[in-house]
């Protein structure tokens, strides 16, 4: 899984007045968690731009003051409800050895036989969760829908790879391929008008 580095100053305080202050200063306060402490930082709202407003996934090398790095994924963040500006995030530490659950986007591959005919691909799932070492963290959960007719529903249960496990119900539909009102328009039509052929047999 590709990585986005966040360059960040460790913070002894954390009381609301210098959370406060950080946020003034145009800093966003932060932890991380899963390690022996909590860690807790400050890095410039910008530098999480490409983690935060983006539909890729990524891991996260937190790079502070001083020469300490830790390895993480977002595990939690929290939105000012009328500026949209980000308020906290909480990062949960990597372990080489140790299974992680992350949110990753779905992928549509090959071209679907349904929406060839006029269906209308649906996408149910945007992201799935996942679970695995960190190292088989994938980038996306590819969706092919080369074998998807008209009607036709992709599940979880055909998805996914030994490298790790896709933590939803096996009815959970990732998407469809569902008639179209043209498509629908035009069956209706062809059905009326092969009803007034043989009416006239």
């Amino acid at each position: 899984m590709k990585s986005i580095t966040i360059k960040g100053s460790q913070r002894e305080s954390v009381g609301k007045v210098s959370t406060k202050a950080l946020r003034n200063a145009g800093m966003v306060p932060c932890v991380l968690y899963g390690g022996e402490n909590p860690v807790h930082f400050s890095a410039e709202e910008k530098a999480f731009k490409g983690l935060v407003y983006t539909p890729e996934a990524h891991t996260v090398v937190i790079d502070l003051e001083g020469g300490k790095k830790f390895e993480g994924i977002l595990q939690d963040i929290q939105f000012h409800p009328v500026s949209d500006k980000i308020l906290h995030i909480d990062f949960y530490q990597l372990d080489a050895k140790k299974e992680v659950t992350m949110e990753v986007p779905v992928k549509i591959t090959g071209t679907s036989p349904g929406v060839l005919l006029g269906g209308v691909l649906r996408l149910n799932q945007r992201k799935l969760k996942v679970r695995s070492i960190p190292a088989n963290l994938p980038d996306f959960v590819e969706a092919n829908i080369s074998e998807l007719e008209m009607g036709n529903k992709l599940y979880v249960t055909k998805l996914g790879t030994p490298d790790y496990k896709i933590l939803h119900p096996d009815n959970t539909v990732v998407c469809q391929v569902r008639i179209s009102r043209a498509a629908m328009k035009a069956a209706q039509e062809a059905a009326k008008a092969e009803k007034g052929a043989k009416k006239k047999k």
